[in-house]
């Protein structure tokens, strides 16, 4: 490296040995004449992670964990040791695009304040267009924007998220008792509530194996496949997300019929599968967490909430108002949980 890096590249990386070479040789690969770092943080990897690593790329900062401590920690420490001017978060299972850098710092450079940016998101094993973003439902799901004219999104997806290093400074980055799971969400709508867009761009993109450096989170063979500590931790965070941001006049009303929902939903699952396990160990957890951590998560919102916010009808304007997993019911049927 011969000056100051443009862009810090962030990998997080847990026992990532199969899918790690091929995330970091499409970082050292793009196309640009900009300095460009890249940051690993190994999260305690039980596996070659740290020795593919250290010899095949010697070029890499690293920062090895002696513990394990999720996906928010790590990112946090790989941003406050960055040196550049923006940082794109890339998950160890995600694979750039040649140009994807160029087409990150044109547009952010272009941009005429801060904004968080991404690009679509394609199928590692078919290719296929997952999103260019996403919008959100009124319960705060994800709902894949498949819509080519759409560039302003509610949010993007944290395989693929690249904002100014100040900007994330300035938002506190990632609440590192979210664990993993639902961050991304967390930190676009705290972005988009006090009035810095999230965008996809409409050029290159990046391949992602979905769900291979966590679990689940895929449809397979028709059905929606997950792990009940994904689902878990994704209704937690979602719940602490809405709990943060939701606009005050609306949140009297979205919480408790969110909460209302996940109750139903987990008791409805539990007949329908047989299994206590689908209330005992996803959505009942979700209760107890927001009652045990009722004041932090009150304390966090009057901080973000102090500082002015956009008028409502603008925060939810990359709503979807059509609940997704309604739409995923009827088309894939009943969750697969392992």
């Amino acid at each position: 490296m011969s000056g100051t890096p443009r862009v810090s590249v962030c990998v997080a990386n847990y026992n990532g040995a199969a899918m790690i070479a091929g995330c970091l040789d499409s970082v050292l690969t793009q196309k640009g004449d900009f300095e460009v770092e890249i940051l690993v943080h190994d999260d305690a990897s039980s596996d070659a992670s740290v020795e593919i690593i250290s010899l095949a790329y010697p070029v890499v900062r690293m920062i090895r964990s002696a513990d394990n401590v999720g996906f928010c920690i790590a990112n946090n420490r790989m941003v406050a040791a960055a040196l550049g001017e923006y940082v794109l978060l890339l998950n160890n299972d995600a694979e750039l695009l040649p140009d994807a850098l160029h087409h990150l710092l044109a547009a952010a450079e272009a941009a005429p304040s801060p904004v968080l940016l991404s690009l679509p998101q394609y199928d590692y094993d078919s290719g296929a267009l997952i999103d260019r973003g996403c919008l959100l439902d009124p319960f705060y799901n994800p709902v894949p924007n498949l819509d080519p004219e759409r560039r302003e999104v509610a949010m993007a997806i944290g395989a693929c998220l690249w904002l100014p290093r100040n900007l994330w400074n300035e938002l506190g980055g990632f609440p590192e008792w979210f664990g993993s799971i639902g961050e991304d969400l967390y930190l676009c709508c705290r972005a988009r509530l006090v009035g810095y867009p999230v965008r996809v761009l409409d050029v290159s993109g990046y391949s992602h194996r979905v769900g291979a450096s966590f679990g689940g989170g895929k449809v397979r063979d028709g059905r929606l496949a997950s792990t009940f500590r994904r689902r878990a931790l994704s209704e937690r965070n979602k719940t602490y997300v809405m709990a943060l941001t939701c606009p005050a006049l609306f949140m009297p009303v979205i919480l408790p019929m969110h909460i209302l929902m996940l109750f139903c939903e987990g008791v409805l699952l539990s007949l329908f599968k047989r299994r206590t396990a689908y209330l005992t160990e996803i959505y009942l957890p979700v209760f107890v967490a927001i009652y045990r951590r009722k004041s932090s998560l009150w304390d966090l919102r009057t901080a973000i909430h102090q500082h002015g916010q956009v008028a409502s009808t603008d925060f939810f304007s990359v709503f979807d108002w059509i609940p997704y997993k309604l739409r995923m019911l009827f088309k894939h049927g009943l969750p697969r949980l392992i």
